[in-house]
């Protein structure tokens, strides 16, 4: 047992943590995330053929325990992987709604998981290939803007914070301001909600914020597993609120207890997505109606949003943690991190998944005292099982994990918002534009983007500015400090390629 710990970076004492406080953790982790399991072949599929549902769920949790398993053994830290929200949607609109005629460009399911591949071929290369000891992943991180830098953690706990209010439908859409509270004294209109597609708006808002007072008041007590007892009580409120779905337990179309039979379709059956991206070398890479450049565009596009949500991603959930990251919120480990990130993306396209990227419910785990691989070992484990026993895990409601997600978020405020320093009007701008574009937009690719585009742009302007200044005033020049151009080549380089990702439309080509 303790070789096999040590193999998982497990040191109770260098780590402040315990076995029971690993596994507690690990599981938190899984019962926060678990519900890409039925969302990612959704997202996937959307308009596409239904009978593939079984085969890219398969495909989703061996691409999470690749990918988890690699964070446990290779990177060593409490990190949970799983195919990233917003980048399978992406893929889906390659095959759904591009195939729809939307932009005149179709593409099948096989050049789209190519596309998935060849991303994380690139994604891997741009993380061994090393410049001056440090990979390219690295240096990007090293330049980024430290105002910047330091307002991904708390964007990341907010945008955490947000997905839970919206999985609880506790923030709700509205025709006139676009989002809103929910209306408490509605309980009967439905709405869609993750993990709970039957529930009602008003039943789920309350089911989360009970779950969200029960783990503050346990943290407040100091009681250990505040987190996963928060999920399984609020799980047990839900059931006289007709949110906890106990007929999922018997099993349904959506959630089978038919695993063999469905394995062994994935591997042999007509209608899987295993293996499916290799299914180019005869149709081609080009899709109809498109060109080279279109499938650039999308490897490009991503390649950034893996990239630039995983930096964030990991920075948000260990950032601030001095167990898990150093003085300057740099996790450890940071190139294994960005490798298993590579590989599990390359090994999921090849399964048949959209890209396997860091979850950002990963954050539930490390909240809950999450500290070593053993950690993203538990949550690997608990996705195997869940292959077998989905029903059993498709009871827990959106609206109990959301509770965990919505506390996330404040613990990620508390720790790490005294970190941004507010009295430069450039470096509070720019950081508060990555934290209200992350949260809003949804993205936080695009927080990260607008934040250090911001910041490079004022900071220009501004060098400029000081520079006429002191030019002009030559009599004051030994008396004054010359100004200093506080931006790094790497910034530079990486604004340039956002203003590309926001300005050029794949459609253009």
């Amino acid at each position: 047992m303790n070789k096999f710990a040590k193999l998982l970076g497990y040191d109770p004492v260098e780590k402040q943590t315990s076995v029971r406080t690993e596994l507690t953790a690990g599981v938190v982790t899984f019962l926060a995330m678990a519900y890409i399991l039925t969302v990612n072949p959704a997202q996937i599929l959307v308009g596409a053929d239904a009978a593939y549902w079984p085969s890219v769920f398969i495909a989703t949790a061996l691409g999470a325990i690749i990918g988890t398993l690699l964070m446990a053994f290779l990177a060593k830290m409490p990190l949970a992987q799983a195919s990233g929200m917003g980048l399978n949607s992406l893929l889906g609109g390659l095959v759904a709604l591009w195939a729809a005629g939307t932009y005149g460009v179709r593409f099948t399911l096989g050049q789209a998981f190519m596309m998935v591949l060849i991303s994380g071929v690139l994604f891997l290369a741009l993380t061994l290939i090393k410049i001056k000891g440090k990979s390219f992943r690295e240096l990007v991180f090293d330049g980024m803007p430290v105002a910047v830098r330091g307002a991904i953690s708390v964007g990341i706990g907010l945008f955490i914070a947000y997905i839970g209010f919206q999985n609880a439908g506790v923030i709700v859409h509205n025709a006139y301001t676009q989002v809103g509270f929910v209306d408490l004294t509605n309980w009967g209109e439905q709405i869609v909600n993750v993990g709970n597609p039957a529930s009602y708006a008003a039943k789920t808002a309350v089911v989360a914020l009970i779950g969200l007072f029960l783990i503050a008041i346990l943290d407040k007590l100091k009681v250990k597993g505040s987190v996963i007892i928060g999920i399984l009580g609020a799980t047990i409120v839900g059931i006289p609120f007709g949110v906890t779905d106990l007929s999922v337990l018997a099993g349904n179309e959506t959630v089978s207890w038919k695993f063999w039979e469905n394995f062994a379709n994935f591997f042999a059956g007509d209608k899987t997505v295993f293996g499916s991206c290799f299914e180019v070398f005869k149709t081609g890479l080009v899709p109809e109606g498109g060109s080279v450049f279109t499938v650039i565009m999308v490897i490009i596009t991503m390649c950034m949003i893996d990239m630039f949500d995983t930096m964030g991603t990991i920075v948000g959930c260990c950032g601030g943690n001095r167990v898990l990251s150093d003085e300057n919120n740099k996790p450890h480990n940071y190139d294994k991190i960005m490798i298993s990130d590579a590989v599990a993306t390359c090994a999921g396209a090849m399964l048949g998944t959209s890209t396997v990227t860091t979850f950002v419910e990963s954050g539930a785990g490390v909240s809950a005292g999450g500290r070593t691989g053993l950690t993203s070992f538990t949550t690997a484990c608990m996705f195997f099982l869940a292959m077998f026993a989905m029903p059993l895990f498709a009871v827990i409601p959106g609206a109990a994990t959301a509770a965990a997600l919505i506390y996330v978020g404040v613990l990620m405020m508390k720790n790490n918002i005294k970190a941004i320093d507010f009295s430069d009007a450039i470096k509070a701008t720019s950081a508060f534009l990555t934290i209200v574009v992350m949260v809003l937009s949804y993205s936080i690719t695009k927080g990260i983007g607008i934040g250090l585009i911001s910041y490079t742009l004022m900071s220009a302007i501004a060098y400029v500015i000081d520079v006429i200044k002191y030019s002009a005033s030559k009599a004051d020049k030994d008396a004054t400090e010359a100004p200093k151009w506080n931006v790094s080549v790497v910034a530079l380089v990486v604004t340039a390629l956002f203003l590309v990702y926001f300005f050029v439309p794949v459609t253009l080509f």
